[in-house]
């Protein structure tokens, strides 16, 4: 996978798109760090690759929140203390 720098992309865009059609990702930087990725699509599977995108951060996002609740030992608190929780929510809502 190539890395271009924000600077790269704004001063050699025609070569930066040569490069993604060959190399069909680009991870674009700033400040040495991440920001961007380029994907070469089609336009007639633009949604699909989009869905697919979506999906995919979704399941990242899940992933983490699964991993965060395991650390933070939430998967040892009782259905009563669950259920008492969600009541608790309710009434504040209530208010």
């Amino acid at each position: 996978m190539k890395f271009i720098t924000v600077r790269e992309l704004r001063l050699a865009l025609g070569k930066v798109w040569q490069d993604l059609e060959r190399e069909k990702e680009i991870v674009v930087t700033s400040s040495g760090k991440p920001v961007a990725i380029l994907s070469d699509i089609s336009g007639d599977r633009l949604e699909e690759t989009l869905r697919a995108l979506r999906r995919a951060r979704t399941q990242t996002a899940v992933s983490r929140m699964r991993r965060s609740s395991l650390d933070a030992g939430r998967d040892r608190i009782s259905e009563k203390e669950i259920e008492d929780e969600i009541r608790s929510v309710r009434r504040s809502l209530r208010r």
